[in-house]
């Protein structure tokens, strides 16, 4: 009968014992346990709210201190983060108001950034009865609010620059420091099919795409406006 070496039996160990099989592996340690997160750290997820609520049930003065701090920091993120919330929707603007609401608003700073970052500018140009520019109107409207340190103006594309054709409709320009940094065309207009119906397809590309204005990544791309250009 065939020895199995790997097998724990009492003749096995007999074998060990005598030199026949070689010793046992040692069994490895059990993996130690996760270490209990912090109070620090449970306080972390909780909202200013549930914070005052804590407060009165903490055990002793200085976890009343560590939950007063705390509730003081989220409650001064909150009010920077009210300051640097400027926008929050799409604004329509005419010709006129170009150079103001768009070129000029790129170049003002927010509130707590450095100095020479300006501000997001997303100029959206549309034409209504255009499916994928009514598309595209409904997703900025959602992106807008949720990304209401970037400034998001609508204007009809051929009011903005003339003669322009509905085959470059919609077009999306993003600014920043009074420059184009960003730009789209016909946005969705290889995509009818896939989009139809459905926002997930456009949803993802135009959340990263506001996101780099946010954070002032946008990368430039001015030939992609060789023969249109917006007014100064």
């Amino acid at each position: 009968m065939a020895v199995n070496p790997n097998e724990d039996t009492e003749f096995n160990d007999i074998l060990r014992k005598h030199g026949v099989l070689p010793p046992r592996p040692p069994t490895p340690p059990s993996p130690s346990p996760p270490p209990s997160p912090t109070l620090s750290s449970r306080l972390q997820d909780l909202t200013p709210s549930e914070l005052l609520e804590l407060m009165d049930e903490a055990k002793d003065d200085t976890e009343a201190r560590l939950i007063h701090q705390i509730r003081q920091s989220k409650l001064r993120d909150l009010q920077r983060d009210v300051k640097r919330a400027r926008f929050g929707r799409v604004y329509p603007i005419g010709r006129e108001d170009y150079k103001r609401e768009v070129t000029e608003a790129s170049e003002v700073d927010e509130v707590g950034e450095r100095e020479g970052l300006g501000t997001g500018v997303v100029c959206f140009l549309y034409k209504d009865g255009i499916p994928r520019s009514d598309r595209t109107s409904s997703h900025l409207q959602t992106l807008a609010s949720k990304h209401p340190r970037t400034k998001f103006v609508s204007i009809v594309g051929d009011k903005c620059i003339p003669n322009l054709p509905d085959t470059r409709i919609p077009m999306l320009i993003v600014y920043r420091k009074g420059e184009i940094k960003n730009q789209i065309i016909a946005w969705g207009a290889d995509r009818e099919r896939r989009i139809e119906g459905s926002v997930l397809p456009t949803i993802p590309l135009l959340v990263s795409f506001v996101n780099a204005i946010s954070c002032g990544r946008a990368r430039s791309r001015p030939h992609l406006m060789r023969s249109h250009h917006p007014p100064r």
